[in-house]
């Protein structure tokens, strides 16, 4: 097969990947279209943002996301502090146009988070505000919740405060152009400076035993502008080491949430247990297996940190280290605080909080992290929700979950459905009882293999079925 990433060309109302993309939300019971009463409330809060009082517009913000994104939430200024550092990081005040108890809060829980569908994001929030009055684009004057962040000179965090005020981004810019401005030292001073907290709060996480599962990220691109045909294509992308640093602001910031609302005694927090016993044990075989052993006396987030997955060998390594990485939910509290509240791949206590336009528990986190700064009655409203959200997020993250696998599952079976009988170069990640998961090397296609398969082999397979409908793409062994 050809090197390049396959494409599609599709009609974008018509044929059998649209008909199966338009299917899911229906068959999981998801709507693209908001009630009109949330509507109208969402309208009429665009129309008439709540500005604080407090006005820092004259802060350089700026927001660093993938291309093309409109939703922002974050926007971020550094700058040196004596011998460490000052961090602002502003989340978009997402609750002053969210009524508590209206239509468009009820619609918010039922939802729970945005889904990214190849066919065009099904959004937390309407567009008005995601994409707009929320939104924090440049050169607009926005209310958010600002983290004012003083790190020491090895990036430990020694203060901290969040408050609402005005803010104004000067640039929205996308992580592809950052990572070159900071390798060829054309970034500004702040900018520049998100290499070095970064690397230097990286360094923290390793010192906490924190891991991480970094696999290559499989995306589902829509080229085109939709008016006649569009293109699909399924690439397999690395990470750029720019999103590494500029997501170390935002566990930074979940971890001083988690410090919050642990001190007050009231909150909710991610958490996730510590593998267990017989899952290491398991995964520390397959890594002798794989010929690449984990030392007994490495951390294991230090060991994945040194995989190359670019190795079919080490990329099977990261795929078996999901074992490691089960059991994460929300666990809210009020008026004492509970034993486990740590988040183990974060290797200390944690809340989601810097994305509250596509998750809807970060609006409530925020609120209540913002009275407790400011010594100041935690909302009735954010309170009272507190036992709620462990619930609907994991309801929301089920169907979720559910939704992303069939589009990318009928996207692939798309892509394929015109090789049926070829084969293909691929990467065995996994084992079943009657064959295992395999990782094409072209296109970015996982997809199951029938045949007597070894964990981390490289193989040739043929393309028994790509099922469109059922999103069913189907090996066998060659």
């Amino acid at each position: 097969m050809p090197s390049h990433a396959l494409r599609l060309m599709v009609a974008p109302a018509t044929g059998p990947l649209a008909e199966a993309l338009a299917n899911i939300p229906t068959a999981l019971g998801i709507s693209r279209d908001f009630p009109a009463d949330a509507m109208a409330e969402a309208t009429a809060a665009a129309s008439h943002p709540d500005l604080p009082t407090l006005d820092t517009t004259d802060v350089p913000y700026v927001t660093i996301d993938p291309e093309g994104s409109m939703d922002l939430d974050q926007a971020l200024h550094l700058e040196r502090s004596g011998d460490g550092y000052r961090v602002r990081y502003a989340i978009t005040d997402v609750p002053s146009f969210v009524k508590p108890g209206g239509a468009l809060d009820a619609e918010a829980r039922k939802r729970g988070q945005t889904i990214y569908s190849p066919d065009g994001p099904i959004p937390l929030h309407p567009l008005i505000l995601s994409n707009g009055a929320t939104s924090l684009l440049p050169n607009q004057i926005r209310s958010a919740f600002v983290w004012d962040f003083v790190l020491d000179a090895a990036a430990n965090v020694t203060s901290t405060s969040v408050t609402r005020a005005r803010v104004k981004s000067t640039a929205k810019l996308n992580y592809v152009g950052v990572q070159k401005a900071i390798d060829d030292g054309t970034a500004d001073a702040s900018l520049a400076l998100l290499k070095e907290i970064g690397l230097k709060r990286i360094d923290l996480e390793i010192a906490r035993g924190a891991a991480s599962l970094t696999l290559p990220d499989t995306e589902v691109n829509q080229l085109g502008d939709g008016t006649a045909q569009v293109s699909y294509e399924l690439v397999r992308r690395q990470p750029q080491p720019v999103e590494e640093w500029n997501a170390q602001l935002s566990l930074m910031t979940g971890m001083a949430a988690a410090d919050l609302m642990i001190k007050a005694k009231v909150g909710i927090l991610r958490t996730m247990p510590a593998p267990e016993q017989g899952a290491v044990d398991r995964f520390r075989n397959q890594t002798i297996a794989l010929g690449r052993p984990w030392p007994q006396a490495q951390e294991y987030g230090d060991y994945l940190r040194g995989l190359d997955t670019t190795d079919p060998k080490q990329l099977a390594i990261m795929h078996a280290a999901g074992a490691l990485f089960r059991g994460a939910g929300y666990t809210a509290f009020d008026g004492s605080v509970p034993v486990g509240l740590v988040q183990a791949a974060v290797g200390a206590s944690y809340s989601h909080t810097t994305a509250p336009l596509r998750r809807l528990v970060d609006r409530f986190v925020l609120v209540v992290c913002e009275a407790i700064s400011a010594g100041t009655e935690i909302p009735a409203w954010a309170r009272d929700a507190l036992p709620e959200l462990p619930g609907l997020m994991a309801h929301s993250s089920a169907i979720t979950g559910q939704f992303e696998h069939r589009a990318i599952d009928a996207v692939e079976a798309a892509l394929l459905s015109t090789h049926v009988g070829e084969t293909f170069d691929a990467t065995v990640i996994s084992l079943t009882k009657t064959g295992g998961s395999i990782q094409l090397t072209e296109p970015a296609v996982t997809a199951h293999c029938n045949g007597a398969l070894t964990d981390g082999a490289v193989i040739r397979a043929k393309l028994d079925q790509a099922d469109i409908a059922s999103g069913t793409t189907l090996f066998e062994l060659a």
